[in-house]
C-alpha cells in the first residue's frame, strides 16, 4: 500500500542515490513543506558529478521532481543506481566518439538527464513508469541495464 511508505510525500521531497562509479550514496529531502533545502540540492548536485573529471553543475531541478515522481510511481523507496549524471562537455564528446549510442548534443551536458537503474524493480517496470510520467525523453539501454530519463521533449526509444 502506497499511503504509509510515503505518509510524509507532501511534507518532504526525499531522494535516494548510489553513484556507481564513486561509490558515494545519499539520502537526502531536498524540499521541505514546500521550501528548497539548498545544501541537498548542493549534495545532489555533487554526487551527480561528471565521475571522470569531478566537475559539478547546477542540476536541472526538474529532474530530481522527476526521479521523484518515479520512486512514488514504482512505489520504492530504494536509491536509484546512477551510471550517468551530469556529463561536461569534453566527457561527452570523448563519450561520443566512441559510441553511436552517446548523442553529441547529450542532455547530460546541461544537467538536465540521467541514466539509472533501480535494484528492485525490473528494468521493463522502470522503462514503463517513467513512460507513464509523460515527461522528458525516457530511453531503455537493455544490454547496458540501464534506463535514461531527461527534461527535454517528451520522447521515447529502446536500444539493445
Amino acid at each position: 500500500m502506497l499511503a504509509p511508505r510515503f505518509a510524509s510525500a507532501q511534507a518532504a521531497n526525499r531522494l535516494s542515490i548510489l553513484n556507481l562509479h564513486t561509490g558515494e550514496s545519499a539520502t537526502v529531502d531536498y524540499r521541505i513543506d514546500g521550501d528548497i533545502q539548498t545544501d541537498a540540492l548542493r549534495a545532489l548536485d555533487n554526487l551527480l558529478r561528471d565521475h571522470r573529471t569531478g566537475e559539478t553543475i547546477e542540476m536541472d531541478r526538474t529532474l530530481f521532481g522527476l526521479m521523484h515522481r518515479l520512486a512514488q510511481t514504482l512505489e520504492t523507496d530504494a536509491p536509484f543506481h546512477i551510471i550517468s549524471g551530469y556529463r561536461s562537455p569534453r566527457t561527452n564528446a570523448m563519450l561520443a566518439g566512441k559510441s553511436s549510442g552517446v548523442a553529441r548534443r547529450s542532455f547530460h551536458q546541461w544537467g538536465m538527464a540521467v541514466d539509472l537503474r533501480l535494484p528492485d524493480c525490473s528494468l521493463d517496470n522502470v522503462h514503463r513508469a517513467a513512460r507513464s510520467l509523460q515527461v522528458g525523453g525516457v530511453g531503455k539501454y537493455g544490454r547496458s541495464n540501464f534506463v535514461h530519463i531527461d527534461t527535454g521533449r517528451v520522447r521515447y526509444w529502446r536500444q539493445g
